[in-house]
């Protein structure tokens, strides 16, 4: 560990007067030049005019390098001069005459010109050094914002390494994708709140009094959240150049943290994807010979009337079985972005009434379907969508109260034909409307309600899809929730199709 080492007054003392008397050097010399010029001057034999311009020299010299102060002094000294030893009468102070105030006016016009031009000078040199230190330093930044990866205090490694990069007193960082607030070293009273202030007001700021930036983080003109850089005074170049800097190392670190958790998903999801469907086409040997058997024991006769109805009933669970394996089978090809089906030229409102026949007749009598006076075809694959039908079908029947009418109906405008189901029962909610179409997921209130796989919806949302179509759900408190799936019309070219 470094020791601390006391610096003892005197040298602090010592390095303050060492300050004082390099500013004042130039006037020193100057005024000492002044004397020695005087006694050259005299000695030669000048006249008035050249000596004056040998003092003026001197004042410029002082007005540079000095300031204007000092070229001041070195003005009175030189105009006395002038009038002790150039003018008549020589060895005589005669101040009240005109020509030693022209003289001394000549002088410190001098001298303010000087001293203004070598101020702005000065200024821009500083101004030169200070661009290239936040250069540098902004170079820096960069380089070590990339070296970064994505660890779960990014926040807190990008907030110090500004800090120390910089030499800041404290940083406060605003991640608006987290919410969260990271602070590094000692922030400005109030910083915290006022960085807040700054994202939702999206207006950059400086505090002079506290010397502290407040900064938008913006990706193009989208805000990402916010910054504040305490105990600098540096421009506003540099300070939005160093917003931005952090605003695309955040946005960099969301898109790779996005990416893992994407990477992550899909690679579980083909894996579970490939489990399914080495069980599915597993069950569908041992199902073709249970309903083999189930069909051919009434044709072997000698059954009781309560035997053929055991008998029946294994059949039709047997025919569900199938059809759920089927889905298990069918499900991984609709994720597949080539697989589309031949479309063709399709009246929706029969493709509902041929789903509906598969539909036992006492349940058929549910539904309550309105047809539009002049329904415009649409154009998709009609076996995707009898699928995406009957899973609509099959969900109104199983989540809607027992004996409840179900409404179909139909609305259409120049560019797609929308289809809804509204069933009385079971409301999603809002939270649920989208994720009730993600592969096995199921609301709450239907894992009570009936059983299921949880592929139905997410099949539909997938044929919809791949037929350039939408599929969407919206909960009706009190009553129950509507199910709609829209596809595109066909075109003019394409009307001269057969309808089926």
């Amino acid at each position: 560990m470094g020791s601390t080492i006391a610096v003892p007054a005197a040298i602090s003392n010592t390095n303050r007067w060492d300050r004082k008397l390099t500013a004042a050097t130039p006037c020193v010399l100057s005024v000492l030049a002044v004397f020695g010029c005087t006694w050259i001057s005299f000695r030669l034999g000048l006249n008035l005019g050249s000596a004056g311009f040998l003092y003026l020299i001197f004042v410029v010299l002082a007005a540079f390098y000095g300031g204007f102060w000092q070229a001041t002094l070195v003005s009175v000294i030189a105009v006395a001069g002038l009038d002790y030893f150039f003018d008549d009468p020589v060895f005589s102070f005669s101040v009240g005459k005109l020509a030693d105030w022209v003289e001394l006016g000549a002088f410190e016009f001098t001298a303010l010109v000087i001293s203004e031009l070598s101020n702005r000078v000065q200024l821009r040199a500083s101004e030169a050094v200070a661009e290239r230190r936040d250069t540098d330093r902004l170079y820096q930044t960069a380089r070590r914002l990339l070296l970064l990866e994505s660890p779960s205090d990014l926040g807190n490694l990008v907030s110090l390494l500004v800090r120390e990069t910089f030499e800041l007193r404290g940083v406060v960082l605003f991640d608006s994708f987290s919410t969260k607030v990271y602070e590094s070293g000692k922030p400005t009273r109030g910083a915290v709140d006022r960085v807040r202030d700054a994202f939702f007001g999206g207006l950059d700021t400086f505090d002079s009094g506290a010397q502290t930036w407040f900064c938008v983080l913006r990706v193009g003109r989208r805000p990402v959240g916010a910054l504040a850089l305490c105990g600098t005074d540096m421009r506003s170049l540099a300070a939005t150049a160093l917003a931005s800097l952090v605003a695309i190392a955040l946005e960099r670190a969301h898109t790779l943290e996005k990416q893992y958790h994407a990477e992550a998903a899909r690679r579980a999801e083909q894996l579970r994807t490939a489990v399914l469907d080495s069980l599915a086409h597993q069950f569908k040997t041992p199902l073709t010979v249970i309903r083999t058997a189930s069909s051919g024991l009434p044709a072997a006769g000698g059954l009781c009337e309560a035997q053929t109805e055991l008998v029946s009933l294994i059949d039709q669970e047997a025919r569900k079985l199938n059809e759920l394996a089927s889905r298990l089978v069918s499900a991984p090809k609709l994720d597949s972005a080539e697989f589309e089906g031949e479309p063709e030229p399709l009246i929706l409102s029969r493709l509902m009434k041929t789903a509906l026949q598969e539909v036992a007749p006492a349940d058929r009598d549910r539904f309550h379907m309105r047809v539009l006076a002049q329904e415009c075809p649409v154009f998709a694959n009609r076996e995707l969508i009898l699928t995406a039908l009957a899973q609509l079908v099959d969900n109104a029947l199983k989540y809607s109260a027992p004996e409840s009418p179900i409404d179909v109906s139909f609305a259409a405008n120049e560019n797609e034909v929308v289809l809804s189901v509204r069933s009385e029962g079971l409301v999603v909610s809002y939270a649920d409307r989208e994720q009730i179409f993600e592969r096995f997921y199921r609301a709450p209130g239907a894992r009570d309600q009936s059983s299921g796989t949880g592929l139905g919806l997410s099949i539909v949302k997938s044929i919809a899809a791949s037929q350039h179509g939408h599929a969407w759900a919206e909960g009706e408190p009190g009553y129950g929730t509507i199910f709609s799936l829209s596809l595109p019309v066909v075109r003019a070219q394409a009307q001269e199709g057969v309808l089926r």
